[in-house]
């Protein structure tokens, strides 16, 4: 039989360093998003240019928590790529739908009137 010292059963590697400086770039990056968000919501009057400036901000901090917390920044281009696209086609499908469907209400209700 042979013989095992204690030092065989526990991990003689170096233990990893916490990430915290990451950790902590995330957090003030997304404090600032929030914070600029903040200042908009207070300082502009209620508009398409406030609303159309949430949403940018919104979709930024969206794909910033996507490539961080979900990892996706760490992946292939070729798997970012497969889900960047589609999602961008999405988007799209829903503003021609929108605009398209403000036409058509429009024309029927002149049709009717």
């Amino acid at each position: 039989m042979a013989q095992h010292t204690e030092t065989d059963f526990y991990q003689t590697d170096d233990i990893p360093k916490p990430q915290t400086k990451a950790i902590w770039r995330t957090f003030i990056i997304l404090v600032g998003l929030t914070a600029l968000e903040f200042i908009f919501a207070f300082s502009m009057d209620a508009g398409t240019a406030r609303n159309a400036i949430f949403i940018i901000l919104t979709i930024f901090k969206a794909f910033y928590i996507v490539a961080e917390f979900m990892h996706l920044k760490h992946e292939t281009k070729s798997l970012i790529w497969s889900i960047v696209i589609p999602l961008a086609l999405v988007i799209w499908l829903m503003v021609a739908l929108l605009a398209e469907g403000s036409y058509y209400y429009e024309s029927i209700t002149n049709y009717f009137k």
